[in-house]
């Protein structure tokens, strides 16, 4: 109970006092003058959207399965590494990361990462830039994409839930936009008692004669999600994109506040210690120490470079009021920094030895028994877990059934709700691959924001957003490329290099960041940007390297591993390339300015 509530306070705190500071020195913005929702008006992409819908839209994009999953695996090296870094990271680092790249961006028409780098450093660095963020946002779609499919492969109830979401999205952006402009309030009542009955009832379709029409496998999954973002992506963004996202978000917050009460009420004791032996390395889940691996597990709840390209892709389209911009970038990461934080309270209230028994696989559990047992780690209730969710747990890895499991004990432990831990865990599991799609929605359409601004650098009807065949190639290509990784089962291939490249690309939007504040005269208070960019760079540079020493360049020796190993070498050298490019082209600019405002200090001393 005391973290949850320390928790609240401190990011309420942090909210009212730290981002006041820096909403009035460092990300400047008044409401003087339209934003480019109203100026670049289209009805397609831009588009000015109430607060409160596009605050649901911008939580939902950027809240994909990094602050469910990753805390829960870091739970390894104990409880408080993980709770400090999220709550220092979310404040310090990640909150002051999103608000700075959508003020830039709204500056620049909406515009994306890519171009404010081309404008506020070079050419050079905004080529770069595109090729980065084109890299991760591919690999990115197609791993949440995967999590969405396992989650909902054979599982009816899930997948009739989240079906439903489209229909009523899409009544809701008719009531809103079309119908009753500005009627938010009544919208979002009809579509909330809407989704309560849709969960509440997709309970029995697996034991109804509908759940042959809901019940897929994977390979069909990932085709019709793949056709779903097709459709997200080209769809002006009022009729299902946002409506969706602010559908999805009400269910999320609601069901993390419910999370939160009931851990004031269950006050579940934290079985896992503060620290454990697997911060010096040998981790069963993560093999490497601490430092820097606990940083790049954690990404989301603390600072994601995935959340600059939702801050510079759909969001700043959409933004009705400059004064917007704080609640709608700070709020919602302020908010999934408080859902990562639950859900380690969740999976950290199980006993430890239960813990690792669900996210290491068999065979690499009994060879660390003893170690556990050494730890102290010896009373198990793994069986029972098993009987009351209804199915078997051990050996589930990947954090989202030890995280089900959790949401699932404590929501039984509240009075009057013991006996229904079966239905709150695959509640929890159909919660997750909810939480997951609408990232993957909007991550397409930011995607295809990236290919429309590089492919009319040689044929210019490209850059015009509303332009239909634009938005058809380039959605198509898109949705191909990150569907193509899930359905021939190859992105397991590239996806362990993704958590460095991600955070390689938060590094690289804070040295734009800060280029934005020096150019406009704030070099006094490019620290902001500054510090975080640099703990982050140094931290995800070293996880690199030692990925490369430790984990690619043993593949590529290997004959069986060779290719996997070769690919992911590959990539991870291009993108530390990358970033080595854009600092080396930025640093320059910013040392200028710093001169310069030395000279002019002392030529007005004089």
């Amino acid at each position: 109970m005391p973290v949850v509530i320390g928790t609240i306070v401190l990011f309420a705190l942090a909210y009212r006092f730290y981002f006041s500071f820096v909403a009035a020195k460092v990300a400047v913005s008044h409401d003087i003058g339209p934003t480019p929702a109203h100026r670049l008006y289209d009805g397609q992409n831009y588009y000015p959207m109430n607060r409160w819908v596009l605050f649901g839209h911008h939580f939902a994009a950027i809240a994909g399965a990094g602050p469910l999953v990753g805390p829960v695996l870091a739970a390894q090296f104990g409880f408080m590494p993980g709770l400090l870094w999220m709550l220092i990271g979310a404040v310090m680092a990640g909150a002051v990361h999103d608000f700075v790249i959508l003020t830039a961006s709204v500056e620049h028409d909406g515009k994306s990462l890519a171009v404010i780098a081309k404008e506020e450093i070079n050419k050079v660095s905004g080529i770069t830039t595109t090729f980065a963020i084109i890299l991760i946002i591919v690999v990115a779609l197609a791993g949440l994409g995967l999590v969405v499919v396992n989650a909902l492969a054979e599982s009816s109830w899930g997948t009739f839930t989240i079906a439903s979401t489209i229909p009523i999205a899409i009544m809701m952006g008719i009531w809103m936009f079309r119908i009753r402009k500005g009627k938010t309030f009544e919208a979002t009542i009809v579509g909330v008692i809407l989704l309560i009955l849709a969960v509440v009832f997709g309970r029995y379709i697996p034991d109804s004669r509908f759940a042959s029409w809901f019940t897929f496998d994977h390979k069909t999954l990932t085709i019709i999600i793949a056709a779903y973002g097709f459709f997200a992506s080209v769809l002006p963004v009022w009729l299902l994109l946002s409506p969706r996202d602010y559908l999805s978000s009400i269910m999320k917050i609601s069901v993390i506040s419910l999370l939160a009460i009931g851990l004031i009420i269950v006050a579940p004791e934290i079985k896992m210690p503060g620290f454990t032996e697997f911060c010096k390395g040998g981790g069963p889940i993560i093999p490497g120490k601490l430092y820097p691996y606990l940083f790049i597990t954690i990404a989301c709840g603390a600072i994601s470079g995935f959340h600059a390209l939702v801050s510079s892709g759909t969001t700043p389209k959409m933004i009705m009021k400059h004064s917007d911009i704080k609640p709608i970038a700070v709020g919602s990461m302020l908010v999934e920094g408080a859902v990562s934080i639950m859900a380690l309270i969740a999976a950290t209230s199980l006993l430890p030895l239960d813990y690792f028994q669900i996210n290491v696989p068999a065979d690499k559990l009994r060879a660390i028994l003893p170690s556990l047992h050494a730890m102290g780690f010896i009373e198990s209730n793994i069986d029972q877990l098993s009987a009351s969710v209804g199915e078997k747990i051990a050996g589930r890895t990947g954090g989202a059934v030890s995280l089900g499991v959790g949401m699932a004990y404590i929501f039984s432990s509240i009075p009057g709700m013991k006996h229904l831990m079966s239905y709150w865990y695959h509640f929890a599991i159909m919660f997750e691959a909810l939480f997951i799609l609408t990232t993957i929605d909007a991550g397409t359409r930011i995607g295809r924001f990236l290919l429309q601004e590089a492919f009319g650098k040689v044929y210019k009807p490209f850059q015009k957003t509303n332009w239909l065949p634009g938005n058809l190639i380039t959605s198509g290509l898109i949705v191909f490329a990150w569907a193509y990784f899930i359905y021939t089962g190859t992105v397991s291939t590239i996806w362990p290099m993704f958590g460095t490249a991600n955070q390689l690309l938060a590094t690289v939007a804070l040295a734009i960041g800060t280029s934005y504040i020096i150019n406009r005269g704030r070099a006094r208070y490019a620290w902001v940007t500054l510090v975080p960019m640099a703990f982050v760079g140094v931290t995800t540079m070293t996880a690199a390297i030692l990925n490369i020493k430790n984990i690619y360049i043993p593949q590529v020796i290997e004959r069986a591993t060779l290719v996997p190993g070769l690919i992911n070498l590959i990539l991870t050298v291009a993108i530390i390339i990358s970033v080595i490019v854009i600092l080396a082209n930025a640093i320059p600019g910013w040392i200028r300015s710093w001169k310069g405002k030395i000279v002019g200090d002392k030529t007005t001393a004089a």
